[in-house]
Protein backbone atom coordinates (compact mmCIF):
# COMPACT_ATOMS: atom_id res chain seq x y z
CA UNK A 1 0.00 0.00 0.00
CA UNK A 2 1.25 3.49 -0.83
CA UNK A 3 1.16 6.15 1.87
CA UNK A 4 1.08 9.89 1.16
CA UNK A 5 3.60 10.94 3.79
CA UNK A 6 6.56 9.74 5.81
CA UNK A 7 6.03 8.46 9.35
CA UNK A 8 8.67 8.70 12.05
CA UNK A 9 9.71 5.61 14.01
CA UNK A 10 11.80 5.18 17.15
CA UNK A 11 13.45 1.84 17.99
CA UNK A 12 13.79 1.11 21.72
CA UNK A 13 15.62 -2.06 22.74
CA UNK A 14 18.58 -2.67 25.04
CA UNK A 15 20.08 -5.26 22.66
CA UNK A 16 21.96 -3.82 19.62
CA UNK A 17 21.33 -6.93 17.43
CA UNK A 18 17.57 -6.58 18.02
CA UNK A 19 17.67 -2.92 16.99
CA UNK A 20 19.69 -3.84 13.89
CA UNK A 21 17.14 -6.43 12.79
CA UNK A 22 14.29 -3.94 13.07
CA UNK A 23 16.22 -1.30 11.15
CA UNK A 24 17.06 -3.83 8.42
CA UNK A 25 13.45 -4.99 8.11
CA UNK A 26 12.31 -1.36 7.84
CA UNK A 27 14.48 -0.59 4.80
CA UNK A 28 11.81 -1.63 2.33
CA UNK A 29 9.11 0.33 4.18
CA UNK A 30 9.76 3.63 2.45
CA UNK A 31 6.94 5.38 4.28
CA UNK A 32 8.82 5.01 7.57
CA UNK A 33 11.80 7.10 8.65
CA UNK A 34 13.81 5.83 11.61
CA UNK A 35 14.54 8.96 13.65
CA UNK A 36 16.48 7.29 16.42
CA UNK A 37 17.47 4.26 18.48
CA UNK A 38 17.43 4.03 22.27
CA UNK A 39 18.92 1.41 24.57
CA UNK A 40 16.75 2.20 27.60
CA UNK A 41 13.65 4.04 28.74
CA UNK A 42 15.52 7.09 30.01
CA UNK A 43 16.99 7.73 26.56
CA UNK A 44 13.61 6.98 25.01
CA UNK A 45 11.78 9.51 27.18
CA UNK A 46 13.93 12.34 25.84
CA UNK A 47 13.86 11.05 22.25
CA UNK A 48 10.08 10.79 22.22
CA UNK A 49 9.83 14.38 23.43
CA UNK A 50 12.39 15.65 20.92
CA UNK A 51 11.55 13.56 17.85
CA UNK A 52 7.75 13.25 18.22
CA UNK A 53 7.61 9.80 16.51
CA UNK A 54 4.43 8.34 15.10
CA UNK A 55 5.38 4.82 16.19
CA UNK A 56 7.60 2.97 18.63
CA UNK A 57 9.22 -0.42 18.22
CA UNK A 58 9.41 -1.12 21.93
CA UNK A 59 11.03 -3.97 23.82
CA UNK A 60 9.16 -4.90 27.00
CA UNK A 61 11.99 -6.41 29.05
CA UNK A 62 14.69 -3.81 29.54
CA UNK A 63 16.93 -2.87 32.46
CA UNK A 64 16.30 0.33 34.42
CA UNK A 65 12.65 0.54 33.34
CA UNK A 66 10.50 -1.77 31.23
CA UNK A 67 8.66 -0.84 28.06
CA UNK A 68 5.34 -0.91 29.91
CA UNK A 69 6.68 1.40 32.62
CA UNK A 70 7.82 3.81 29.91
CA UNK A 71 4.35 3.89 28.35
CA UNK A 72 2.84 4.76 31.72
CA UNK A 73 4.64 8.10 31.82
CA UNK A 74 4.62 9.37 28.23
CA UNK A 75 1.90 11.80 27.22
CA UNK A 76 2.56 11.98 23.48
CA UNK A 77 0.11 10.07 21.22
CA UNK A 78 2.05 7.27 19.58
CA UNK A 79 1.43 3.82 18.14
CA UNK A 80 3.37 0.91 19.62
CA UNK A 81 4.66 -2.37 18.27
CA UNK A 82 5.90 -4.33 21.26
CA UNK A 83 8.65 -6.89 21.05
CA UNK A 84 9.34 -9.52 23.68
CA UNK A 85 11.14 -12.80 24.12
CA UNK A 86 8.47 -14.04 26.55
CA UNK A 87 4.96 -14.89 25.47
CA UNK A 88 3.67 -14.27 29.00
CA UNK A 89 3.16 -10.68 27.82
CA UNK A 90 1.14 -11.66 24.76
CA UNK A 91 -2.10 -11.10 26.61
CA UNK A 92 -5.59 -10.32 25.40
CA UNK A 93 -4.80 -6.64 25.07
CA UNK A 94 -2.56 -7.47 22.13
CA UNK A 95 -5.43 -9.26 20.40
CA UNK A 96 -7.56 -6.12 20.26
CA UNK A 97 -5.66 -4.91 17.16
CA UNK A 98 -5.02 -1.52 18.76
CA UNK A 99 -1.38 -2.40 19.31
CA UNK A 100 0.68 -5.31 18.06
CA UNK A 101 3.50 -7.42 19.38
CA UNK A 102 6.40 -9.36 17.94
CA UNK A 103 7.51 -12.48 19.76
CA UNK A 104 11.29 -12.82 19.44
CA UNK A 105 12.68 -14.26 17.26
CA UNK A 106 10.23 -12.97 14.63
CA UNK A 107 10.53 -13.28 10.87
CA UNK A 108 10.18 -10.55 8.26
CA UNK A 109 6.67 -11.55 7.21
CA UNK A 110 5.38 -11.23 10.76
CA UNK A 111 7.17 -7.90 11.09
CA UNK A 112 5.67 -6.61 7.84
CA UNK A 113 2.15 -7.52 8.99
CA UNK A 114 2.62 -5.60 12.25
CA UNK A 115 3.99 -2.55 10.45
CA UNK A 116 1.14 -2.52 7.95
CA UNK A 117 -1.45 -2.70 10.71
CA UNK A 118 0.08 0.23 12.56
CA UNK A 119 0.46 2.32 9.38
CA UNK A 120 -3.20 1.82 8.55
CA UNK A 121 -4.16 2.83 12.07
CA UNK A 122 -2.08 6.00 11.86
CA UNK A 123 -3.50 6.74 8.40
CA UNK A 124 -7.02 6.52 9.83
CA UNK A 125 -6.15 9.26 12.32
CA UNK A 126 -6.63 7.02 15.35
CA UNK A 127 -3.59 7.44 17.57
CA UNK A 128 -5.21 6.20 20.77
CA UNK A 129 -4.00 2.94 22.28
CA UNK A 130 -3.91 3.83 25.97
CA UNK A 131 -6.98 1.78 26.99
CA UNK A 132 -5.36 -1.34 25.52
CA UNK A 133 -2.03 -0.57 27.17
CA UNK A 134 -3.81 -0.12 30.50
CA UNK A 135 -5.62 -3.43 30.03
CA UNK A 136 -2.29 -5.12 29.38
CA UNK A 137 -0.81 -3.64 32.53
CA UNK A 138 -3.86 -4.47 34.64
CA UNK A 139 -3.72 -8.09 33.42
CA UNK A 140 -0.08 -8.42 34.37
CA UNK A 141 -0.31 -10.18 37.74
CA UNK A 142 3.34 -9.70 38.69
CA UNK A 143 3.96 -7.86 41.95
CA UNK A 144 5.49 -4.41 41.63
CA UNK A 145 9.16 -4.13 42.49
CA UNK A 146 9.39 -0.36 41.87
CA UNK A 147 7.28 2.54 40.64
CA UNK A 148 8.26 4.74 37.71
CA UNK A 149 7.10 8.37 37.82
CA UNK A 150 7.70 11.48 35.77
CA UNK A 151 9.04 14.70 37.24
CA UNK A 152 8.98 17.37 34.56
CA UNK A 153 10.65 15.77 31.56
CA UNK A 154 12.69 13.35 33.68
CA UNK A 155 11.95 9.82 34.83
CA UNK A 156 12.44 8.73 38.41
CA UNK A 157 12.33 5.20 39.76
CA UNK A 158 10.91 4.83 43.27
CA UNK A 159 12.27 1.97 45.34
CA UNK A 160 9.41 0.47 47.34
CA UNK A 161 11.50 0.74 50.51
CA UNK A 162 11.34 4.54 50.07
CA UNK A 163 7.58 4.61 49.56
CA UNK A 164 5.61 5.96 52.52
CA UNK A 165 2.02 5.86 51.29
CA UNK A 166 -0.29 6.39 48.34
CA UNK A 167 -3.27 8.73 48.43
CA UNK A 168 -6.33 8.66 46.15
CA UNK A 169 -6.67 11.79 43.99
CA UNK A 170 -9.81 11.30 41.87
CA UNK A 171 -8.55 9.69 38.61
CA UNK A 172 -4.95 9.80 39.85
CA UNK A 173 -2.94 8.85 42.89
CA UNK A 174 -0.38 10.88 44.81
CA UNK A 175 2.69 8.86 45.70
CA UNK A 176 4.53 10.02 48.81
CA UNK A 177 8.16 9.08 49.41
CA UNK A 178 10.88 10.14 51.79
CA UNK A 179 12.13 12.55 49.11
CA UNK A 180 8.87 14.09 47.86
CA UNK A 181 5.55 13.34 46.22
CA UNK A 182 4.49 12.50 42.66
CA UNK A 183 1.17 12.43 40.81
CA UNK A 184 0.54 9.34 38.71
CA UNK A 185 -2.32 8.28 36.45
CA UNK A 186 -3.15 4.99 38.13
CA UNK A 187 -5.92 3.62 40.32
CA UNK A 188 -5.83 2.70 43.98
CA UNK A 189 -7.19 -0.70 42.98
CA UNK A 190 -4.17 -1.26 40.74
CA UNK A 191 -1.71 -0.57 43.54
CA UNK A 192 -3.76 -2.54 46.04
CA UNK A 193 -3.51 -5.56 43.74
CA UNK A 194 0.11 -5.16 42.66
CA UNK A 195 2.05 -3.88 45.66
CA UNK A 196 3.54 -6.67 47.85
CA UNK A 197 0.83 -7.56 50.35
CA UNK A 198 3.33 -8.33 53.10
CA UNK A 199 4.38 -4.65 53.25
CA UNK A 200 1.52 -2.58 51.84
CA UNK A 201 -2.02 -2.35 53.17
CA UNK A 202 -5.07 -0.31 52.27
CA UNK A 203 -6.01 1.22 55.61
CA UNK A 204 -8.65 3.61 54.26
CA UNK A 205 -10.46 4.24 50.99
CA UNK A 206 -7.98 7.09 50.45
CA UNK A 207 -4.73 5.49 51.66
CA UNK A 208 -2.42 2.57 50.98
CA UNK A 209 0.43 2.59 53.47
CA UNK A 210 3.83 0.98 53.77
CA UNK A 211 3.28 -0.83 57.06
CA UNK A 212 7.02 -0.84 57.82
CA UNK A 213 6.81 2.95 58.12
CA UNK A 214 4.04 2.99 60.75
CA UNK A 215 5.40 4.01 64.15
CA UNK A 216 2.12 3.62 66.04
CA UNK A 217 -1.61 4.34 66.22
CA UNK A 218 -3.55 6.98 68.10
CA UNK A 219 -7.33 7.36 68.57
CA UNK A 220 -9.04 9.78 66.20
CA UNK A 221 -12.71 9.48 67.07
CA UNK A 222 -15.08 6.66 67.95
CA UNK A 223 -13.82 3.39 66.45
CA UNK A 224 -11.29 5.10 64.16
CA UNK A 225 -7.58 5.78 64.47
CA UNK A 226 -4.67 7.63 62.93
CA UNK A 227 -1.60 5.76 61.69
CA UNK A 228 1.53 7.69 62.69
CA UNK A 229 4.34 7.60 60.14
CA UNK A 230 6.15 10.59 61.64
CA UNK A 231 5.13 13.62 63.73
CA UNK A 232 4.05 15.46 60.57
CA UNK A 233 2.33 12.55 58.83
CA UNK A 234 -0.75 10.93 60.33
CA UNK A 235 -3.23 9.00 58.15
CA UNK A 236 -6.84 8.13 58.89
CA UNK A 237 -7.49 4.43 59.45
CA UNK A 238 -10.98 3.07 58.79
CA UNK A 239 -12.52 0.39 60.99
CA UNK A 240 -11.81 -2.19 58.29
CA UNK A 241 -8.27 -0.88 57.94
CA UNK A 242 -7.75 -1.12 61.68
CA UNK A 243 -8.80 -4.77 61.67
CA UNK A 244 -6.33 -5.45 58.86
CA UNK A 245 -3.54 -3.68 60.74
CA UNK A 246 -4.20 -5.68 63.90
CA UNK A 247 -3.82 -8.88 61.89
CA UNK A 248 -0.39 -7.98 60.54
CA UNK A 249 1.07 -5.70 63.22
CA UNK A 250 1.50 -5.85 66.98
CA UNK A 251 -1.06 -3.20 67.98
Amino acid sequence: MTYPMSYKALIIDDEPPARSIIRAYLKKHTAIEVVGECANGFEAMKAIKDKQPHMLFLDIQMPKITGLELLEVIDEPVQVIFSTAYDQYALKAFELNAVDYLLKPFDENRFDAAVEKVLQKIQSGDMSNQPQVEQLKENDSAALERIVVKKGTQLEVIDLDKLLYIEAQEDYVMIYTEAGHYLKSKTMKYFELHLPSDRFLRIHRSYIVNTTKIKGLEPYDKDTYLAILNPDCKLKVSRTGYKKLKEVMDF
